[in-house]
């Protein structure tokens, strides 16, 4: 039971609060760091290994989490020198993972189940199974739809259209990966769109409870304003916080 948390990026969308601290870091509900809820979570799901892939202010991350005693889980660590996108850094360290794996972004949070994912992801015996969550898009404007002619020939006064979105939460099949080269970097998307071209679908978890990808500074303010609401859902029952990441690194 392996997780690998991708925890290198820049933060850019989400300054300033990313200007000191990295974005897995960042405070929820004024106890936990993203980074703490989703360890606590994955500990809760049988999860007793995690591979933190980190890059910018990685220091400060190792400071935090350490050896992951505090969470039960066994951490270890990968440093990016330079930008590897989603797949990137995995695929320098592709050897010492298991057969199958899980893999997630820092900055998300989820009432998803982490081993249902993984144990659906085995059943399908796919080379990839992405968490996928129907977002709903509302359009406050007509849409018109034209022919070739320039005519009108539909028109749907501001419709809501629903779009399969990937959640940043996956799991994966080792030896999907072992064709790519190491140290370049290699993005979730080209390995989707290369699976395709060689007849090798991927597969689907569609979930319906609760996602927030934490990318935007608004995201950040929703996150924080109904933690209460899904505190109960978020977090296993009778653990306590971490220490704040600012009291641990500072």
């Amino acid at each position: 039971m392996h997780a690998v948390i991708l925890a290198g990026g820049r933060g850019v969308r989400l300054r300033p609060y990313t200007t000191a601290l990295p974005k897995p870091l960042v405070p929820i509900g004024e106890e936990y760091a993203i980074l703490d809820i989703i360890l606590q979570q994955l500990r809760a799901y049988g999860f007793d290994r995690a591979t933190l892939a980190i890059g910018h202010l990685g220091s400060l991350i190792r400071a935090f989490v350490g050896d992951g005693s505090k969470w039960e889980i066994k951490v270890d660590y990968a440093e990016e020198k330079a930008p590897l996108s989603t797949i990137g850094p995995l695929l320098n360290f592709v050897d010492q993972l298991p057969e199958h794996f899980l893999v997630m972004n820092g900055d998300v949070l989820t009432d998803l189940d982490y081993t249902a994912l993984l144990e659906h992801h085995v059943t399908s015996k796919a080379p990839l199974t992405v968490a996928t969550y129907q977002r709903k898009v509302k359009i406050d404007f007509g849409t018109l739809a034209t022919d070739d002619g320039g005519r009108i020939i539909d028109f749907v006064e501001k419709p809501v259209l629903s779009y399969g979105v990937s959640m940043g939460v996956y799991a994966m099949a080792r030896k999907t990966l072992t064709p790519y080269p190491r140290n370049v970097p290699f993005g979730l998307d080209q390995l989707v769109l290369d699976l395709l071209s060689r007849g090798e679908e991927p597969a689907a978890f569609d979930f319906d409870g609760y996602w927030l990808d934490i990318g935007r500074p608004d995201d950040y303010d929703e996150a924080n304003r109904c933690f209460e609401e899904v505190r109960s859902a978020l977090l296993p029952t009778g653990r306590r916080p971490v220490p704040a990441p600012l009291d641990v690194i500072g």
